[in-house]
Formats: structure tokens, sequence, C-alpha cells
């Protein structure tokens, strides 16, 4: 069984087989997919969806002098198979193993880190512009799938690219969009025409003699170009690629390996930018994941004769709490709205469009577009609720500061995914949002601490005056209802008292404090545990409390300690002139690995072990 696969151990191996072998070795792939990913989880329907375009690519193209810059990235699982990296997969996205994005560390074939979608026009045209001032002449590949394309770097980058006049291909893998019967086999015709060799030395033979031509050459060319353009402009029923400046060809089938080497190795002998547009599908050659491609988009390890997944998840996420929260809050109000980033089962908000589809707005993968559309909306009244991944909130920060804040409307940002969210990696967690969310103007952050509290967070949203963000980590907590906070005022909570000793947690990381002061508390210290409902603004009254009450004070919470809740804490402290001693406790780096969140807070040192160690440490030496 997958005697085919088993010979490849890079590129090289690839190019020695014929077609029809290409076909096998496809299959081989997708059952290695499916059979790993069963076991590991990972990122399966989008990797069966460019299992022959991979193949082609690896076939046509000399990785690593060419080099393939992939968009997102988490489709680059069968590029890794290829250039040698198959026995990695028993340990994907586990704590130090393979990871599921391209790493420059880990393999000379991936030449450039991606994880959040649309950069990929941009870095291959930096690379390719960077190899022309170079004087090399090998090519640069980018692949993009139809969904990063929304993004609106992606559409800057192919107006660039029209006017730097440099050699790149673009690939377009479009999983979802169809091309009408009327037009495709007409197009398939016109693209073979276009793209063959022998037709691009005709047409440049015959503009060149009709150029000498006197009075009436320039004329013919002109008349031949506008004839040509129409022909296309009528029987291709997307140019706006052509009119940016591109070469488009396509579509081709993007299972079809004859098609696709044809169409690559065309495409290698023309110049200038070039867009490929392949139809593929997500999930391809796995019944399970073709009828349903969001679902094993993503997947932890399931049955493969079934699809079911073999983890099961206790209690409530804090997604799905806030997607009930805003759809409540909707059933009361008609003036709130929710808006996501093709995030909609993510964040909990698939219940929401269903049953308001007019105030419900996916608005793609376009963050920017997303926050200030927002703003738009609360500008006229309405009560717009934003849910966005916390790493991919990020690249809305102008228009969180500019658009929202700089006017104090009161959007509602739902920061999902915020703090270690595993296995996906540096590019993925959320580690960041309280650092920058907390130096913008009238910016007000909340921190939840279990899913039961979500609710009550949402409606003191609701009314608050100004823009407001609630900050939410992936899972759920099991601290119990009897901590539950109503969320009525953003003071400080005591949840245990102590003596001298306290530390002061946010979000999840409560649960860990709660923890820190039982295991304390076996060595003989009385550490008090307290809630901060409100990361920023900080409350100085109730830092001033605590400068009062408590000799040791120590900030726990899920992001960068730099600019973060314990370094704003111990501002307000030193400028209090407070005597007080203490330690943040957080992330030094925004750059974890990937890996199970509970081994990662190990390696962080953030666990409830950890830091219990190292606060016992620190009373030791100051008992001495």
């Amino acid at each position: 069984m997958l005697e085919l696969l088993k010979t490849i151990h890079s590129p090289e191996d690839v190019k020695k087989l014929s077609v029809e072998e290409l076909d096998v070795l496809a299959k081989d792939v997708r059952t290695f997919l499916i059979q790993s990913l069963s076991k590991t989880g990972g990122h399966l329907a989008s990797n069966l969806g460019v299992v022959e375009l991979t193949i082609a690519l690896h076939y046509v193209f000399n990785s690593p002098k060419d080099k393939f810059v992939w968009d997102v990235g988490h489709q680059a699982y069968v590029h890794k198979i290829l250039t040698g990296r198959r026995s990695g997969f028993k340990h994907l996205r586990q704590l130090d193993g393979m990871s599921g994005f391209p790493k420059r560390k880990e393999s000379e074939h991936d030449v450039f880190e991606t994880g959040h979608s649309s950069t990929s026009i941009s870095a291959a045209l930096g690379m390719a512009k960077a190899r022309d001032l170079k004087g090399e002449d090998h090519q640069v590949v980018a692949i993009i799938g139809d969904g990063a394309l929304t993004g609106g770097m992606a559409f800057e980058a192919l107006n660039n690219a029209a006017r730097a006049h440099s050699h790149l291909i673009v690939i377009l893998n479009d999983n979802e969009m169809s091309i009408s019967k009327n037009v495709g086999g007409i197009g398939r015709y016109l693209n073979k025409l276009r793209s063959s060799k022998d037709y691009l030395k005709v047409k440049e033979d015959v503009e060149d003699v009709l150029h000498k031509v006197p009075v009436v050459g320039e004329h013919m060319v002109r008349t031949i170009k506008k004839t040509k353009e129409s022909v296309k402009s009528f029987v291709i029923e997307n140019t706006l690629f052509e009119q940016l400046g591109f070469t488009y060809l396509g579509p081709v089938d993007g299972h079809d390996t004859q098609e696709l080497i044809e169409i690559l190795k065309n495409a290698k002998t023309m110049r200038g930018p070039i867009l490929i547009h392949v139809k593929s599908k997500k999930g391809k050659g796995y019944a399970l994941a073709e009828e349903r491609p969001a679902e094993f988009h993503g997947v932890s390890p399931f049955c493969i004769r079934t699809g079911e997944g073999n983890s099961k998840s206790s209690g409530q996420s804090f997604s799905s709490a806030f997607g009930a929260s805003v759809l409540n809050a909707a059933d009361r109000n008609e003036k709130v709205v929710a808006i996501t980033a093709a995030m909609p089962e993510g964040t909990g908000l698939r219940d929401f469009a269903k049953a308001y589809p007019r105030r419900f707005f996916d608005v793609g993968i376009a963050e920017e577009h997303a926050l200030t559309f927002a703003a738009g909306m609360a500008s006229e009244g309405y009560k717009p609720v934003v849910a966005i991944y916390s790493s991919f909130l990020q690249r809305a920060y102008d228009q969180i500061l500019h658009d929202v804040c700089l006017q104090n409307l009161n959007v509602i940002l739902g920061v999902d995914r915020a703090g270690l969210v595993g296995e996906d990696g540096p590019t993925h967690h959320g580690l960041y949002d309280i650092a920058f969310l907390g130096s913008m103007p009238n910016m007000t952050v909340l921190a939840p601490k279990m899913p039961e509290e979500m609710e009550a967070a949402l409606e003191y949203a609701l009314v608050h005056k100004g823009p407001i963000a609630i900050r939410y980590p992936r899972g759920t907590t099991s601290l119990g209802i009897e901590y539950k906070n109503n969320f009525e005022d953003l003071e400080f909570r005591s949840l245990k008292n102590g003596n001298n000793m306290a530390i002061l947690a946010v979000g999840r990381m409560v649960e860990t404090a709660l923890k820190v002061s039982e295991l304390l508390k076996e060595k003989g210290y009385e550490v008090a545990v307290i809630e901060a409902p409100c990361v920023c603004p900080v409350n100085k009254a109730d830092i001033a409390k605590l400068a009062e009450s408590y000799h040791y004070l120590f900030t726990l919470e899920d992001g960068i300690i730099q600019g973060g809740f314990g370094e704003k804490v111990f501002a307000q402290l030193a400028l209090m002139e407070a005597k007080v001693k203490g330690k943040c406790f957080g992330h030094q780096s925004g750059i974890v690995p990937h890996g199970k969140v509970e081994a990662l807070f190990e390696r962080e040192h953030l666990d409830a072990g950890s830091i219990t160690n190292e606060l016992l440490t620190i009373f030791e030496k100051e008992s001495e």
C-alpha cells in the first residue's frame, strides 16, 4: 500500500514519473493524508483539494531554486510530503514536531512563512523583484485561494505587480466559484491557444511584421488587439486580471494532472505577470470532506469511516457562549447586528446568521473593512458586534484606532482565540491584543474568566459608551458557577483571601491562579486570588487598595508582558510610589511554538506548577 509514495523523497523523484504514475501518486497522497490526519488532526479538506496542483508544480518547477509561496500555508501538506517530510506527519502540529504551516527553519523548500491570508502575492513579488535586481532567472510562484483573494492586500499586490513588470506566476486556486458551462469549453480552448509556445511566437512575429508596414501597420496592430480583447471579453467571464495587467490563463481543471503540467510549462516561457485560474474541489477524494468541506477544513483526530471526531469537548466553549449571547441580545434589540470575517462557524455566529440573515454580515477575509464597516453602522445608531480571532484582529489595527476609537463609537469586539490557541502555532496565538488594544484611546477591554460570564459581559458592552472589546480564549474553563461575575461594575474582585500576598489574574488565568493558591497553601502560604474583569483601562482606585493591603503582588495574564496588563498595573504602582514587590507573569515573547495548549503553558512556565515553584523561590529568598 502506498508503494509509489514511499519512493518519493524529494521533488527529483516526482520528475522521474510518467503522467500516469503521477495520477497514482495523487491517490497515494490522498490516502496518506486521510490516514495520517485521522490520527493527528490538521487541515484536511484544503490539502485534499491541491494534491494534483502540488504534484504538477514540483514536476514542472525546480524547488527550492524556483520558489513557491503558499498563501495562508495550511494547504502546504502535500508540498511537505513531496519535499522529504512524510515521516514528520507522525508528530504534525505537536510540540517540537512538524508545523502545519511553511517554516523556513524546517526545510529549504519553505521559502516564506505564512499563516494569515492574502500575503502571498506581495511576498512573491518582492522575491521576483529581488531576483531581477540580482540578475537571476528562477521562477517565483504564488498560490492563493479564492477566499484569500477577498483580502484587500491581495489586490494591492496585484495592482503593484502589473506596474513592476516582473515575471511572476500567480495561481488562483478557486474551489468555490463556478464558470458557466457555455463558456467553459471556449475558455479552455482560448487558454491553450493563448498560452501555447507556437501561438506566442506567431503572435510576436506577426506584430513585428505589421509594425514595419508603412502608414497602416500601427493601425492594424491596434485593430487586431481590440478585436482580440473583444472576443476575450465575450467568451471569458472574468477579465479583471487582464485589466490589471496580468496575462490570464484558465480556467484549468485542478485535478487534471496533464492539463496542469501543460499550462505550467507554458507559463514558464511567458513574460510579465501571469495568473493561472485553477478550479479545484475542497476535500477531493474523501466523500465526507467533499460534502462538508467547512467541517473538514481543520479537524481533530477522527474516524475515517464516519468522520466523527475522537476527542469530545466538555462544557460550553467561550465561542459558543458568545454566539448564544449575541443571538439573545438580537432578540431583545433590533439594533444589534453581527459581523465576522469569513468565520461564522468558528466565532459561534452560525445560529445568528440563520435567525437574522439581514442583520448578519460575513465580509469575507477582510478584517480592515469589517472594522470600518462596523464603525459606519455604529455612527448610524446600530450596535455592531464584530467577532474576529485575536491574531487576525491585528490586521485591522489602524481601523480600530482611526475609525472606531478616535470617534469613540460603540463597536463591540468579540476577540476570540485570545491567548494560546495550540497546534496552529505562532501565527495564530492571540498574545498581542491586550498590548495593542490597551494603548488605544477610549478603549475598554473585558476579560470574562468562564463562558457563563459571557452574556453579562456582552450586556455591559452594549450599553457602554464607546468602543469595547471582550477577549476570551479558545475552548472553555472549569471554574464552576460559584465564581461567576455579573459585570455590574468592573472593580477588582477577591476570590480567595490571603495574608500579605496576592495574585491578580486576567481571564482564563484566574483558574490557574486558584490552582497556584491551593498549591501554595499546602506549603504554608496564604495567597489571595483577585480577578480583574476589566483589563483596560486599569482601575487606579483598586490598584491603590491593593498597594495598601499586600506586600507582594503578582499579575498573571495569557498575553505578552511588554505593554500588557501587568506592566500597566506596576506602572501605576510606580507612579503611586507604592512599596509593593512582585512580578508580571505572562509571555516573554510573542513567538510561542505549536503544540497542545497545556504543553505550551508548561513550556512558557505559565502552568500552575511552574508559577508555584517560582513564587516559592521568591518567598524563600525573602525569608533568608
